[in-house]
């Protein structure tokens, strides 16, 4: 990999992604796998400003250990020094970065999927809060690696990985920073498009997909760049090619068929069907993790409720690359999608002022999980119900409202 690649990933992470700020402590999340381009990122950090940088590594061979030898209980409980320690970074207002892209997904395949989606609930709370209410800058992008790069080509060709996610992540515009500037403006005016429909509903219509999910009327849809409540600008996905808004937990009906894998608790799911009813998943098939699915949707009250609901059209880099990338933040950015659990505080106009059981009253979801699943990609139509009837979003994958 060519030094200059990897200075100008770190350099994007770091002045856009979180923006870091002078004097600001940084928590990069990375698994050994990805310790060069890690690595790379705390240096830049640094360069920018950085008054701190912690790496809190993940090693997935120690995890199955972990999985196998502990007991259910003692891997769902809460460690008050694990909260403390989130509530002092989201009081400090640091800057996360996440760096993701799965070394092995086959490495908890034999395990139960009860072990593998087990999560200490508090904690994931406190973390999601601290995320989605803005109180820290924010970022997940993907980093490859010899695994990640061997379930996309067969083989671990970690150069041509590079060399796709080096075009999604536009690292081959003569300004990285600047061509990010541009496209967040452009889904911003999106956005702006968007709620100017005052839209109660949305239809997504495709092969094995029929699903109505109803919008809430004091929503907004947001895309690209972000700002926390000091106003700076961060970037919470690199890439994104996605507008999206928390729908009304309350509606959502019909039948959604996945169109990419998705993995969760780093095992891959396939051929994932979802029947949902009064606002709940009620049905789940899969030719492959259905289990694990399952198990992660009985994991709370609010996980077979949506959080999210997306949309992204062809001109997507993402899309352009024709690739299924068994990497979740990649292939959402591939095609519309939806997520089960945690809504967004941010996207109800003064939710972050509110505290979760009012949002929820509000209508939006409470959960410790967030998984975004895609069900869009060729042939897919999105159509809203507005004030003045129904209007096309997307028809046949492609955007129909300019901009």
């Amino acid at each position: 990999m060519k030094e200059e690649l990897l200075e100008r990933f770190a350099d994007l992470v770091v002045q856009v992604g979180v923006n870091v700020q002078p004097g600001q402590g940084v928590v990069i999340n990375a698994d050994l796998a990805q310790a060069e381009v890690a690595r790379a990122v705390v240096e830049r950090a640094y360069v920018a400003g950085a008054g701190w940088v912690e790496v809190l590594w993940a090693d997935g061979v120690s995890h199955r250990s972990d999985l196998v030898h502990s007991d259910l209980a003692a891997l769902t409980a809460d460690r008050p020094w694990a909260l403390e320690r989130t509530r002092a970074w989201a009081e400090e207002g640091i800057a996360s970065i996440a760096l993701v892209g799965t070394p092995d997904p086959n490495l908890y395949a034999s395990i139960d999927p009860a072990r593998v989606a087990a999560v200490r609930t508090q904690e994931r709370i406190a973390r999601q809060q601290a995320v989605m209410s803005g109180r820290w800058r924010w970022t997940v992008v993907a980093a490859p690696n010899e695994g990640w790069a061997t379930q996309v080509y067969g083989e671990p060709d970690v150069d041509r990985l590079w060399d796709v996610v080096a075009r999604a992540m536009r690292l081959d515009e003569a300004d990285p920073v600047s061509a990010w500037r541009d496209r967040s403006a452009a889904l911003a005016g999106r956005c702006a498009t968007l709620n100017a429909l005052q839209m109660s509903e949305l239809r997504y219509v495709g092969e094995g997909t029929d699903l109505t999910i109803g919008l809430l009327p004091d929503c907004r849809w947001t895309g690209g760049s972000v700002a926390d409540p000091a106003g700076i600008p961060f970037l919470p996905n690199i890439p994104t090619e996605e507008v999206f808004t928390s729908p009304d937990r309350h509606r959502a009906d019909g039948v959604a068929r996945l169109t990419k894998p998705v993995v969760i608790a780093g095992q891959l799911v396939e051929g994932l069907e979802l029947t949902f009813a009064g606002g709940r998943i009620t049905e789940v098939s899969a030719t492959s993790g259905a289990d694990l699915v399952r198990a992660q949707l009985d994991s709370d009250s609010g996980a077979r409720s949506l959080g999210e609901v997306a949309l992204v059209d062809q001109e997507s880099r993402v899309a352009q690359a024709d690739l299924v990338f068994h990497n979740t933040l990649f292939d959402e950015n591939a095609g519309c999608h939806i997520a089960w659990g945690q809504s967004f505080p941010f996207a109800l106009e003064g939710g972050v002022d509110l505290t979760a059981d009012e949002r929820y009253a509000r209508g939006l979801n409470n959960s410790s999980v967030h998984t975004d699943v895609v069900l869009g990609g060729e042939g897919l139509t999105v159509t809203a119900t507005t004030p003045t009837g129904p209007v096309d979003l997307l028809k046949a994958d492609a955007w129909q409202l300019g901009g």
